[in-house]
């Protein structure tokens, strides 16, 4: 582990972040190298021939309603070079904390571990006004095969300072530990399976924790976790939306509440989960927000394999 420590203060993030950063993407499409841990991601040949196009276009449409929305975005510029097609999920190499502590996160893929940039960072710290206190830089666990991407495999609790995570081929204890121990919280791991049996290759397709509302894929769960991860669920005292393993693969578990610059708070999340949740589903998250931003991605969905949460950075830095 590298710190580099600043004086600062401690802040937690008890809010959903009011600000997001997103990459918007240079040479977007089917990434070989994620494809045997991510079951979510489905190389269909008809979308390849313009995929970056499409990704774009998908890309600046959230980023357009986020904006609508009261959400503060920041957007960064992804470099024609090296090649990074998941460039446009940021939430796996870096998380940016309250208390001015930036992460960076070991990653399995090699090409992945490209997509790591410090001075996109400092420029969104300069361009915002925001302060970084400390750089905790948890990648040298790359070297001996340990990986944690980020809130990815983290979906954290601010809270009540809980970080779950569903271990896997992406998600190790040990980089996970030494994160909870450098920021202060609780680890929750526990297993969860697709309906083949295939470990969830991260947890914020399966999980996601608002102020006032969880989604949890709480059958993918093993039995021997589960009872365990839904009493810390509920004793958070947020409502609990269970989903099955159907809704799960439509990403309805990946979706991301954020705090807009009115105060209010906004759960985004895509068309192909706002059809997975069902009516139902979405009148009962509806009521724990203020208003739901729904946006079609479909090729980032089908060739990256990871939603709306995924392609968003939370800014929590302080000022």
């Amino acid at each position: 582990m590298f710190v580099v420590p600043v004086p600062g203060h401690s802040t937690a993030e008890t809010l959903p972040a009011d600000a997001v950063l997103m990459v918007r993407p240079a040479s977007f499409g089917w990434n070989p190298q994620t494809q045997a841990s991510n079951r979510f991601q489905r190389d269909e040949p008809g979308l390849a021939s313009d995929s970056n196009e499409r990704a774009r276009a998908e890309f600046d449409a959230l980023a357009l309603q986020l904006h609508a929305a009261g959400v503060a975005v920041s957007v960064a510029a992804d470099l024609p070079t090296p090649v990074c097609p998941d460039a446009i999920f940021p939430n796996n190499w870096v998380s940016l904390h309250a208390d001015g502590t930036v992460v960076l996160y070991p990653m399995l893929a090699r090409n992945r571990r490209l997509e790591r940039r410090l001075e996109l960072i400092t420029a969104l710290a300069t361009g915002s006004g925001r302060r970084i206190h400390r750089l905790l830089d948890l990648t040298q666990h790359e070297l001996h095969g340990r990986f944690l991407e980020g809130t990815g495999s983290i979906v954290f609790d601010h809270a009540r300072r809980i970080a779950y995570a569903c271990l896997s081929p992406r998600t190790h204890r040990e980089p996970l530990a030494e994160l909870c121990d450098e920021l202060g919280y609780e680890p929750c791991t526990f297993t969860a399976t697709d309906a083949a049996g295939i470990p969830i290759y991260h947890t914020n397709v399966m999980l996601a924790v608002g102020s006032r509302c969880c989604v949890v894929g709480a059958s993918a769960i093993d039995a021997r976790d589960r009872e365990r991860v839904l009493s810390s669920l509920a004793a958070s005292g947020r409502n609990v939306e269970t989903i099955d393993t159907r809704q799960m693969a439509g990403f309805a578990g990946n979706v991301l509440e954020l705090h807009a610059t009115d105060s209010s708070r906004v759960l985004a999340m895509s068309a192909t989960a706002h059809a997975a949740f069902g009516p139902a589903a979405i009148e009962r998250l509806a009521s724990t927000v203020n208003r739901i931003v729904v946006a079609p991605i479909p090729t980032i969905e089908t060739l990256g394999g990871g939603s709306v949460r995924c392609m968003l950075a939370e800014v929590f830095l302080p000022y």
